[in-house]
């Protein structure tokens, strides 16, 4: 069984107002395409998808928004038994979309489900086929949520692979100076982050993430930096030009297969999903990870297969394992 902690939330992508509609029209209009999302919500689908035994471990509404991100975790296989329900309303990300087609994203969150997993919600013990934690994103970021995630990862990295996924959103934090380039520079999510890291099997980040945790710092030395902090595995996401992977005395560098490229929701969280399913698939998942050079190859290449089907599909679609062989 792997756990995915997080966030589920609606991505809703905001239309433009109505022209001429006057002062304080922002307010009034609430236009826009509304989607689940989520990093951790979009991992355990996929997961559950590719027929892995999954958990999400996560606070979701009673509100219909929340209804709906329950019942397609329900759909695709994954198990609610650790999710808790409350009044709160959904958390929203929100795309305000320029007149060139740019976005820039704000986030709905006082008051609302995604931050509201407190401690008290967490099982006193996970179950004994619990294999895998994976974290990251805003689950990392929004209180108290950040603290009671850190706060399992900090009760269980001992026995447990974990996976941490930082997926990060400069405009969710406070402070978005990187986080690795000196002592005063760190606030509590850059302690934070690196906290977890320290305590983690696994990184898979962005060439994005580490060119931020890094700046004007190589990619290849950012994440062999990075598994100087603990981690077995730093794999580094590089779009339409594949990964790489790093780990001790290893490096292993894929292509990703060519395909017709509808979007790209999701495809990171596909890719971390992917490496999860191939190491469970291989009897790997182990807080002590090990892998030759052609067992990361072959995982590699498996996680950038789930990736690039997901960029056929519109949205965070992530394949079933029957999609996998298809043509």
């Amino acid at each position: 069984m792997i756990v995915v902690c997080g966030e589920a939330l609606i991505d809703r992508i905001a239309s433009p107002p109505p022209p001429l509609a006057g002062e304080g029209r922002e307010a009034a209009w609430g236009g826009g395409t509304d989607s689940p999302g989520g990093g951790p919500f979009t991992t355990a689908r996929a997961l559950a998808r590719l027929g892995i035994p999954t958990q999400f471990l996560g606070r979701l509404s009673t509100d219909a928004f929340g209804q709906q991100l329950r019942d397609l975790l329900a759909a695709d296989g994954a198990d609610l038994s650790l999710t808790s329900f409350g009044p709160e309303p959904t958390t929203l990300a929100i795309a305000d979309v320029d007149p060139d087609g740019h976005a820039a994203y704000r986030f709905i969150v006082d008051g609302t489900s995604a931050p509201n997993l407190t401690r008290p919600m967490l099982p006193a013990s996970l179950s004994s086929d619990v294999r895998a934690l994976h974290v990251g994103t805003l689950g990392l970021v929004f209180e108290p949520m950040a603290t009671t995630i850190a706060g399992l990862i900090e009760r269980e990295h001992e026995n447990l692979l974990v996976m941490v996924d930082p997926n990060i959103r400069p405009s969710a934090l406070p402070n978005s100076s990187p986080p690795f380039t000196g002592e005063g520079q760190r606030g509590g999510f850059r302690n934070r982050l690196e906290r977890v890291i320290s305590q983690s099997t696994i990184v898979k980040a962005s060439d994005a993430d580490l060119e931020w945790l890094y700046p004007q710092v190589a990619l290849e030395t950012a994440a062999r930096a990075l598994v100087g902090r603990g981690p077995s595995l730093v794999v580094v996401t590089l779009g339409a030009n594949g990964a790489f992977g790093v780990c001790a005395g290893t490096e292993v560098r894929v292509a990703a297969p060519l395909v017709d490229v509808v979007d790209t929701i999701g495809a990171g969280d596909a890719f971390g999903a992917g490496l999860l399913a191939w190491l469970y698939d291989h009897d790997r998942l182990s807080r002590d990870l090990r892998l030759e050079r052609e067992e990361l190859r072959a995982a590699l290449e498996f996680a950038c297969l789930v990736a690039s089907i997901t960029c056929t599909r519109a949205g965070a679609d992530p394949p079933r394992r029957a999609d996998l062989n298809r043509p």
